[in-house]
């Protein structure tokens, strides 16, 4: 899901909220801090409601989730104190804490639980429990969850789905949120601030600092005020990564957020999309164009001139995972690729562009136009698919108009998840056009067929084969239905008294992930 686009004015504003941070030194302060100002990340549009996105990719920091992973992302409990799985896997028994509270005092009990589910079977949001069956009450502490068919993933609501209160949620939820996590709201002052306090009311370990202020700036804003000492920490990408400011360190994180290219698996079709767009791409349609590009494309290289260093190559969307694929990378094959494109019938024309039955190996690359970082992937891909003689064409713009082509050409997507369910929403055939997910329409029963039965396994671990070797049809080896390029390193700006303790294999960007390790936040100076 986008988030909200950065105002045009964004720097102005920033420099008046910088200006005034400063009476107040950050980054330089002497003294043992009780407050922090971050600019970490883009503004949620929807707000700060769970049901409408908030914390899918990090933690939801107002709320609490039943339970949560720890730096080595092992499930460990929250909220939750047991929770089991029938044998027939349609019904999961939660038991909660008895000494949870919301910030506004009142009581967290199964009953808010429940509530929360059901609101999200039927939410507007990104969520999707369309499994669930029911949640049910059975006492203060104890939820039944029915399910309409074995669902393993499912069990990845408790680890991402904040809990709301049912006594006063409503519309305006995601503008003032009321949760049981670390910190209570205070302010938000869209497109420019949230002011969030530690929540008294928190039944887990109290952060350290009492009080954090997250802007809302743009990338060269952000390093400004970094630049400025107005912020103990800053998000960078990668272009600006390599010389932070006096007092600070840099900190790159290893995530599973990659970036890859969209391959249009449908030749083109005379229906439209459910949005009213074209459907599929006469040259991506086409294997062997998807695997020249595969084995075609220098990722190490693409890691170097798009990233500055601040990644790795990516051959799948899950790599490093219990779940990718068991063999899902190759060798960057230039010469390999030239002759796949010649076997197929590829053939050279005078300008160098490739063309076969009429048509030329010709294709936009669209990114989002306010993200550097995509830009200089889409463009630096484009100089590497031309020695194949495929002619790409980097093209910026806003994600509406992204959505309206997006089916039918390439783009810069982005995704990471902690969750084997990310493939499901990439791959499965019956999620073709919903949304952003499966936005190439890929199709493949056999690849449906192995999902099926990993989500009827017993447990989530004996699921992860069946999801691996799923990657053997969809893959670099299979279909290709893909060109994952980069896993980014998140890289941060952080003060040099600022300890982040030890922190997780991050997912993608959205939604803060750093914050996941917030209650290990320290600060060292005296």
């Amino acid at each position: 899901m986008p988030e909200r686009q950065s105002n045009p004015f964004s720097h102005i504003v920033a420099l008046g909220v910088f200006a005034a941070l400063a009476i107040a030194p950050a980054a330089g302060f002497s003294a043992p801090k009780t407050s922090l100002v971050l600019a970490i990340g883009g503004e949620p549009e929807t707000g700060f409601d769970p049901l409408l996105g908030w914390g899918a990719y990090g933690h939801p920091l107002f709320q609490s989730t039943l339970l949560r992973r720890d730096a080595d992302l092992a499930i460990q409990p929250d909220l939750a104190t047991e929770w089991h799985l029938s044998e027939d896997r349609l019904t999961w028994t939660v038991t909660i804490r008895d000494d949870a509270r919301f910030s506004d005092g009142t009581p967290l009990t199964a009953r808010d639980v429940a509530f929360t589910f059901e609101q999200g079977k039927t939410s507007a949001g990104g969520l999707d429990l369309s499994v669930l069956e029911s949640a049910s009450v059975i006492d203060d502490r104890t939820v039944v969850f029915r399910l309409k068919k074995p669902w393993i993933t499912f069990v990845e609501n408790f680890l991402t789905l904040g809990i709301l209160p049912a006594a006063s949620y409503g519309p305006d939820y995601g503008r003032h949120p009321i949760g049981s996590g670390p910190y209570r709201f205070v302010s938000w002052r869209e497109g420019e601030q949230l002011i969030v306090e530690r929540n008294p009311e928190y039944y887990g370990k109290q952060p350290a600092f009492e009080r954090l202020t997250f802007l809302f700036t743009g990338e060269a804003a952000g390093l400004a005020a970094a630049q400025a000492g107005a912020v103990d920490m800053v998000s960078v990408p990668a272009p600006l990564a390599g010389n932070p400011p006096e007092k600070f360190r840099a900190v790159p994180v290893p995530t599973v957020d990659n970036r890859g290219l969209s391959l249009p698996f449908l030749p083109p079709q005379d229906e439209l999309s459910p949005a009213g767009g074209k459907l599929g791409n006469a040259v991506t349609s086409d294997k062997a164009i998807r695997q020249a590009i595969n084995i075609g494309l220098d990722r190490e290289a693409i890691v170097e001139v798009a990233l500055h260093g601040h990644g790795a190559p990516a051959w799948g969307p899950a790599d490093g995972l219990p779940w990718q694929g068991r063999d899902d990378s190759l060798s960057f094959d230039l010469a390999g690729a030239k002759r796949l494109l010649d076997e197929a019938g590829w053939v050279e024309g005078k300008d160098g562009i490739r063309v076969k039955d009429g048509i030329r190996a010709a294709f936009p690359i669209h990114y989002p136009a306010s993200d550097s970082t995509r830009q200089m992937l889409a463009e630096t891909t484009a100089e590497l698919l031309r020695p194949l003689g495929i002619e790409a064409t980097p093209k910026g713009g806003s994600w509406s108009s992204i959505e309206k082509v997006m089916h039918a050409e390439p783009v810069v997507f982005g995704f990471g998840s902690h969750s084997p369910y990310q493939l499901f929403a990439l791959y499965d055939g019956a999620l073709a056009g919903v949304e952003y997910l499966n936005p190439t329409y890929y199709a493949n029963p056999r690849v449906d067929a192995l999902f099926a039965e990993a989500q009827a396994a017993p447990s989530l671990e004996q699921s992860y084969p069946l999801w691996s070797a799923a990657a053997a049809e969809y893959g670099v080896r299979g279909n290709a239905a893909w060109a994952w390029l980069v896993n980014l390193d998140h890289v941060y700006f952080v003060g040099e008294c600022l300890d982040l303790g030890r922190t997780q294999v991050e997912p993608h960007g959205h939604g803060w992930p750093i914050t996941a390790s917030l209650a290990e936040w320290t600060w060292t100076c005296p």
